[in-house]
């Protein structure tokens, strides 16, 4: 069983005591710049005092997290945002183990999005995600068919997100608020399925000479298209 500090373990892994293949990337460059140090003074008391994680008072808390959840164990973190989460889902296919599943995960979380819900393969990168899928829900699903099902018994509205002849503008269209929006892979896009199975597939508008956008990069426009439209912005940091 993982401990509620292994997310602060993770964070203050060396450089050079990483792997190879485990380097870190930008991001994680500065990170000795953020988070906080043992907790100072007399520690929380009362009720609230359950959502303090005790290691993370004695020792320091370094996690990629806001300052609002300094000190807070995972599952309460994980909790509270749960009393937030958005009626908003997020799909991705992932039958040729997509790479950009991780920053799709942790666009999600940045979004309180409900449920991420993974298409295809079961195993996915989790370097892009920067531990964020520790606070997110994850759903896995064999098939867009299963999917669909799914998201008719939830009374979820399917929206794909592609760029193909016919598509709706993601800049005009209206998205439902209670939506799954479903992404394909890097290259081969949302599969014909997926499409069929969508009341709509939504393109993102471009300019330059390149074909499509790193599908990482799309799910996080589309998903800021649905906050602007239905969150509330008064519940952001």
């Amino acid at each position: 069983m993982t401990s509620p500090n292994a997310d602060s373990a993770a964070d203050q892994t060396k450089p050079d005591e990483a792997k190879p293949d485990e380097a870190k990337g930008p991001t994680e460059w500065n990170e000795g710049r953020h988070g906080v140090g043992p907790w100072e003074g007399p520690l929380p008391q009362g009720p609230e005092a359950a959502k303090y994680d005790p290691e993370l008072l004695a020792e320091g808390d370094r996690r990629n997290v806001v300052d609002a959840y300094r000190y807070w164990s995972r599952e309460a973190i994980t909790e509270d945002i749960d009393k937030r989460r958005h009626s908003l889902h997020i799909a991705i296919e992932n039958f040729e183990n997509d790479a950009n599943i991780g920053t799709v995960v942790r666009t999600a979380n940045a979004f309180a999005v409900d449920t991420v819900h993974i298409v295809g393969r079961r195993r996915w990168n989790r370097r892009g995600a920067m531990v964020t899928d520790r606070y997110q829900h994850l759903m896995h699903h064999e098939s867009v068919e299963k999917l669909i099902a799914w998201a008719a018994e939830e009374g979820l509205t399917v929206v794909a997100i592609d760029n193909t002849p016919g598509c709706v503008p993601l800049e005009t269209a209206e998205l439902p608020e209670r939506s799954l929006l479903l992404f394909g892979q890097e290259g081969p896009g949302v599969t014909q399925a997926a499409q069929d199975a969508a009341v709509m597939t939504c393109s993102i508008a471009q300019f330059g000479s390149t074909r499509s956008i790193n599908a990482g990069v799309a799910a996080g426009i589309a998903m800021h298209a649905w906050i602007r439209q239905h969150a509330d912005l008064a519940n952001s940091w």
